[in-house]
């Protein structure tokens, strides 16, 4: 048994309770109502359909409100919705403070948020510091004012090496494959200055060095905080400063198929990535935020999207006067092992422990492989994914949900022809067979017997922006709403016993020995069993009484693949 968190320590808030919002947990007493929350991730091309367009949009959104409020959740992120040419779907911003047509207007925010708030969800949107559009204005008149100008200066703008300057500025790869780097032609038709994009080349990074850079974020973020917005996700929080002199870097192996995903270049002692100037940015954040704790909307909060090589360094990005939460990426990339599932807990928790933040916990979202596939699809996945979602749920601190994992949603094999992901595109004829994006961005069922599955009101027999497979009929929302054994029940059924000890439970985890294949932990009087093996085990002794199971209900023995919620009197 071994304690990996103490919520005696001074710098760890102890947990306390006030009055309940309607759509969620109750709120501790401080008001940072993310420290427990369980949020919903909304990938708006994908989640509801208002106008028969076959994309998702705002309006759609707000009308599926309720379903978000049935399930038992605290708050959604959207991903962005601001205007964009949608070469990256969104993360090619080129206005921050309009809403792309695509997805409706700012009167639809307006109403999506005003809606929210009627049903006591928070409203968490994406922003994207790192880079803009290429059709951004900023870039437009960057490439207009030629070298040299203050307009090239919000840009990561080089020379090239080589006797012309015909040769990148340095080895960096691009997330999405090929080089980080394109040539300009000047408005004198000769070769110019190279730019850089960490991502697709129509994403072009930002010189977080200039100061009108970070002017520019800080007026972005309160033109949301003004609408009533509750916080936002920081996207490649992580990526804003570049190391000076921009050195070359350790490249990933060359025989490897396909480009490095940020998982792999995480890893790597980056020049590109997890720079200290960063956390600056991020103080002067807290101060925006807080600059709001008095609003009628309470306190508002920022997580980070930080893929760095440690749960120490990800913690940084929550120091008391930073963020107020980062994603766990060690948690998703764990294999289907209850040793590995015990060390990213081990990890994380003490490392948080100094800044008296609480950790967040996610399986999916909208850049990998969903989770019922990874752990090896069908029955055995999706037997998995439920067990691995109870155990996440147990443990403190916020969990992240992706849309459609509440319906047990796999990796959807998407068609060459029907593919829109630019990191597939980029790397496509060395990608491999898994590569790209698209799979897991499919459009969630509503209800129907076919294609869009009531996504949308377009006509039936139709598809949406990604083709919906044939047989997710018994997967939708309506199929599954008060089926027994349903995965959509399972997900309310334990979103609403969560809600009976998120705060009370205490943030002290301790790691119960129950075998090699079992992983055991106890939170105050919850304890969480779950079964990794091949064969039935004996449950720890004083568990306490059932709660819930993520399978058969255990009498004595725990079946594989499952885990079990016990709490005692």
């Amino acid at each position: 048994m071994v304690a990996v968190n103490d919520p005696s320590s001074p710098s760890t808030p102890s947990p306390s309770t006030s009055g309940g919002t309607p759509g969620g947990s109750a709120v501790p007493e401080d008001g940072a109502w993310w420290r427990h929350a369980v949020v919903y991730q909304v990938y708006v091309r994908s989640f509801a359909d208002g106008d028969g367009d076959g994309v998702g949009d705002l309006p759609g959104i707000t009308s599926r409100l309720p379903h978000l409020r049935d399930l038992g959740v605290d708050a959604l992120w959207i991903t962005p919705f601001y205007t964009s040419p949608q070469r990256d779907h969104g993360y090619d911003v080129a206005d921050y403070r309009d809403v792309d047509p695509l997805f409706g207007s700012l009167s639809d925010a307006d109403d999506l948020l005003a809606r929210a708030h009627e049903l006591g969800l928070k409203v968490i949107v994406d922003l994207v510091p790192n880079h803009t559009s290429d059709r951004h204005p900023w870039f437009q008149a960057a490439l207009a004012a030629g070298p040299g100008s203050p307009e090239r200066a919000r840009y990561m703008f080089v020379e090239g090496r080589g006797e012309d300057g015909d040769l990148p500025p340095n080895n960096w790869p691009s997330v999405f494959g090929g080089d980080a780097w394109t040539r300009v032609t000047e408005a004198d038709g000769t070769p110019g200055q190279w730019y850089l994009h960490l991502f697709d080349s129509t994403q072009p990074d930002l010189n977080w060095r200039n100061p009108e850079v970070g002017d520019e974020f800080e007026s972005v973020l309160r033109f949301w905080l003004d609408r009533g917005v509750d916080g936002f996700r920081v996207d490649v929080a992580h990526g804003l400063f570049k190391e000076e002199g921009l050195p070359d870097t350790e490249l990933p192996d060359p025989d490897a198929d396909g480009p490095a995903s940020m998982v792999e270049l995480a890893g790597l002692d980056e020049p590109m990535w997890d720079q200290p100037e960063v956390h600056e940015v991020y103080r002067r954040w807290h101060r925006v935020l807080a600059d709001y704790d008095d609003s009628p909307r309470g306190r508002r909060m920022a997580v980070a999207e930080s893929w760095a090589r440690t749960a120490e360094a990800i913690a940084r990005y929550v120091r008391p006067d930073e963020l107020q939460q980062s994603f766990n990426f060690h948690w998703l990339s764990a294999a289907w092992s209850a040793e590995e599932f015990a060390e990213v807990v081990t990890e994380t928790l003490p490392s948080l422990l100094p800044y008296g933040a609480t950790p967040t916990w996610v399986l999916s979202n909208h850049d990998v492989v969903r989770h019922v596939t990874r752990y090896g699809g069908g029955e055995l996945g999706l037997a998995r994914g439920r067990a691995a979602t109870l155990a996440m749920l147990g443990l403190p601190g916020s969990a992240y949900l992706y849309q459609g994992e509440e319906l047990g949603l796999e990796q959807v094999e998407v068609a060459p022809e029907d593919r829109t992901d630019p990191s597939w595109f980029r790397t496509k004829d060395t990608a491999k067979p898994d590569i790209g994006r698209d799979g897991c961005r499919v459009p969630i069922p509503w209800g129907d017997e076919e294609p869009p599955y009531a996504f949308g009101p377009a006509a039936a027999g139709s598809q949406p922006w990604l083709p919906q497979p044939d047989g997710w009929a018994p997967l939708s929302v309506a199929a599954q709403t008060g089926a027994v054994g349903s995965t959509l029940e399972f997900y309310r059924r334990a979103l609403a016993a969560r809600r009976t000890f998120a705060l009370t439970a205490g943030e002290e985890v301790e790691i119960l020995d129950a075998g090699a294949d079992v992983f055991a932990y106890r939170r105050g009087p919850l304890v969480c069993v779950l079964n990794a093996g091949s064969a039935p085990v004996g449950l720890p002794d004083g568990v306490g009484a059932l709660v819930l199971s993520s399978g058969v209900d255990p009498t004595g023995t725990l079946a594989p693949d499952t885990a079990a919620w016990f709490l005692d009197d």
